[in-house]
């Protein structure tokens, strides 16, 4: 039902602004918070700056205009039959004493609820804007008094009692609202049912109330998204795929010549990862495991079983640097096995091609030549593999770097480049670990394999955070690159923007032990070449040769700059997040993150990761201009202390809340979170993924489940407009 049928203008414009314009999502638009109305009192028991709830008659009504502004002061004298005290409202525009007058008639009986002050010019007390409504004097109007109140998200000149006026309204009409969790179901996991449950959220008598009616929403929206990971599994199931068994040549080989032994996590994973691949319907597998895990060797021989196999497999990264990094470290692990049609290629070599947005012509014609002649076993590029120009000639495996930099809409497109009808399968690797519930909520249509141990073949990082107002500790990090410097290792500088005449980017939320966020004023943040100048006449670094990388930089003036780092022609790299993952360069031992409080979680793990990747120690320093004793602050100490990537999750849950869980940039299900908890609801999102996946093994199609189908098309459309339909 369209609001504008069932509201005032003024309610349904005031929806709108939300993006909500019908009954169905109007119900389900949760009130952010409650209020608890102080205990009913007499007035000669309240005191000044003490809050109170009273019921009153009205017994007169005077107004007078402001003497230094344009305005009114309406002043409504009440008493409760014993003592008497003064409401007070200070009102800009006429239509609005009209609509206080019009509730606050002589006789009238209202419940008040407001905060005690005292009237300076009388020394009389007063309530100033108090809330107040009109009161039955019954058993029910005596409980409606003492109701939690819902308080709803506002926009400017939105009032509270607009939207509370609107689903009101609303409550009236629940019984004609789309029902997606079956009523046996409600029943069978003891929910109100959905009219009740609505009614509960907007309209409480109690705080239990409130709580009843969320957990009919919470398990609804668990139901929903395990919903559609099992029809997404559903779908697989009955989708053919290239079934890869061959042991060989390549992957023998390839373990023959690895410099190192693999750890016992990487062989288990690896022979997980080779049994699904092995099957004849697409395998979906999210890979996910710390800096320095050792997930590329896993993926690579997953690849190379494809190659065997006689089909090819495609790497897809982020980024351009990202995708050359994976380009230089696949060849040079894989050496002569990569060198086909060359002269010191191995005898049953393939080859590796990368293909970017900024090739030139002539190298991405001859890269799309081997790919669509089936030359070229490994494919690797960025979303330029996600073209229709970009035709396989028999696609078995896909691997996706960095999970959290894709959405859902560029796996299923991927996934539709497989030879004559059959879908390849599907590795997604992220260094940025996902605690289980998370995971079922998140990315439930993947199966979740986790690399806990550490091939051992880095020194680490130790990390600090630097609070730049004790500046002994500021000066003592420069001093520290210098030192490394001058011992012949490099540094890498993050800033968090290009210039300095750019827009800050803002800071992560923080969220206080009350569950709410945190405020704290931030500095603006540093940026790259105003940074790199400051940093040249540092008398700590006066000998360094500084460069500079950024986005903004053409591909090739990237690359340049990149290869001038790996082949040590630079000593200190000032950079955006553009190295965020995947950049390798042993030699580098300091990572110095400025205005660090503006990165999030993932992010700081992922730089701080760029260091210590050799035979030297590496040292993270996250440098801020916050006082210590700032929630934001904790937060960075927090990180820094936080053993591995694992632990750092769960401090992004608890700190953040599991909204950006997987990152920012992700495009899909877990951006649009509104009721779940991936902490407190982990029990309910295994019940709703059991009941989920029940109901869509019954009926896969949901020809009988058609309010359900009709929630996942919402839920697909809000998380994502270009997402792809299972």
């Amino acid at each position: 039902m369209p609001l504008t049928e069932l509201l005032e203008r003024r309610e349904s414009r005031a929806m709108a602004s939300f993006g909500v314009r019908d009954l169905d999502t109007m119900m389900r638009f949760a009130p952010r918070r409650y209020t608890t109305p102080a205990p009913l009192r007499s007035l000669h028991e309240v005191h000044e700056g003490e809050e109170m709830s009273a019921i009153v008659s009205v017994r007169g009504v005077r107004e007078r205009r402001m003497r230094s502004r344009q305005g009114t002061i309406l002043e409504v004298g009440v008493s409760d039959g014993i003592e008497e005290i003064t409401l007070t409202f200070f009102l800009a525009k006429q239509h609005l004493v009209d609509w206080h007058r019009k509730h606050l008639t002589v006789g009238a009986h209202i419940v008040v609820h407001g905060i005690v002050g005292r009237n300076k010019h009388t020394d009389r007390p007063q309530i100033t804007h108090p809330a107040y409504e009109a009161y039955e004097d019954t058993p029910e109007g005596r409980l409606r008094a003492q109701r939690p109140l819902p308080v709803y998200p506002l926009r400017k000149n939105i009032a509270q009692r607009t939207m509370r006026s609107a689903t009101e309204k609303g409550v009236e009409f629940a019984d004609s609202l789309a029902r997606p969790v079956p009523a046996e179901l409600v029943a069978a996991r003891g929910l109100s049912p959905l009219p009740q449950a609505v009614t509960q959220v907007h309209l409480p008598t109690t705080v239990q109330d409130t709580r009843d009616g969320m957990a009919h929403l919470v398990f609804e929206e668990a139901f929903v998204l395990q919903s559609i990971f099992a029809q997404r599994r559903a779908l697989d199931a009955r989708t053919p795929a290239p079934a890869l068994r061959a042991e060989g040549p390549l992957q023998g080989a390839f373990e023959q010549r690895l410099p190192f032994e693999l750890t016992t996590g990487q062989r288990e994973i690896g022979e997980q990862i080779i049994e699904r691949l092995a099957r004849e319907h697409p395998t979906s597998v999210l890979l996910q495991g710390d800096v320095g895990s050792g997930k590329t060797v896993v993926a690579l021989r997953a690849m190379l079983r494809a190659v065997d196999s006689g089909h090819q497999a495609a790497l897809l990264a982020p980024t351009e640097v990202l995708a050359e990094q994976h380009h230089r470290t696949i060849t040079t692990l894989l050496g002569e096995l990569a060198g086909a049609g060359r002269l010191d290629g191995h005898a049953d070599a393939t080859r590796v091609r990368l293909l970017t947005g900024s090739q030139k012509t002539s190298a991405r014609r001859e890269t799309l030549l081997d790919v669509t002649s089936g030359e070229a076993g490994i494919v690797i590029g960025t979303h330029a593999l996600l073209t229709e120009s970009v035709e396989f000639a028999s696609l078995g495996l896909v691997v996706i770097d960095e999970q959290h930099r894709f959405g859902v809409d560029h796996r299923r497109r991927l996934r539709t480049k497989g030879p004559e009808g059959t879908s390849p399968h599907v590795v997604v690797m992220t260094a940025t670990p996902i605690p289980r519930t998370a995971a079922l909520a998140t990315v439930g249509d993947l199966d979740v394999l986790t690399l806990r141990e550490s091939p051992g073949l880095r020194a680490g990082v130790t990390s600090f955070v630097v609070p730049e107002t004790v500046r002994s500790w500021e000066a003592r990090m420069w001093a520290r690159a210098g030192e490394e410097i001058g011992a012949g290792r490099q540094v890498f500088v993050v800033c968090a923007r290009i210039d300095e005449a750019d827009e800050s980017p803002a800071a992560p939320a923080v969220l206080d032990p009350d569950g709410r966020v945190a405020e704290t004023r931030i500095e603006e943040a540093r940026g790259v070449t105003a940074t790199a100048e400051r940093l040249a006449r540092r008398p700590e670094l006066a000998d360094a040769r500084i460069g500079v990388l950024h986005g903004r930089m053409p591909a090739e003036e990237k690359q340049l700059v990149m290869d001038r780092v790996l082949a040590g022609e630079i000593d200190l790299l000032v950079s955006t997040t553009v190295i965020e993952v995947g950049v390798d360069v042993p030699n580098a031992s300091v990572m110095i993150v400025l205005d660090a409080e503006r990165f999030g979680v993932s992010q700081l793990h992922q730089l701080r990761g760029r260091v210590g990747r050799g035979e030297h120690a590496g040292i993270a320093f996250l440098d801020t201009r916050l006082p210590p004793g700032a929630p934001a602050f904790d937060r960075l100490e927090g990180i820094a202390s936080a053993a591995d990537g694992f632990a750092l999750a769960e401090l992004d849950l608890q700190v953040r809340g599991a909204g950006d869980l997987v990152g920012e940039e992700q495009s899909g299900l877990q951006r649009t979170l509104r009721y779940l908890d991936v902490i407190r609801d982990g029990r309910v999102i295994e019940q709703a993924r059991e009941d989920a996946f029940a109901v869509i093994a019954a009926d896969p199609d949901l020809t009988d489940h058609l309010d359900l189908a009709g929630a996942i098309d919402d839920r697909l459309r809000d998380a994502d407009p270009d997402v792809e339909r299972s």
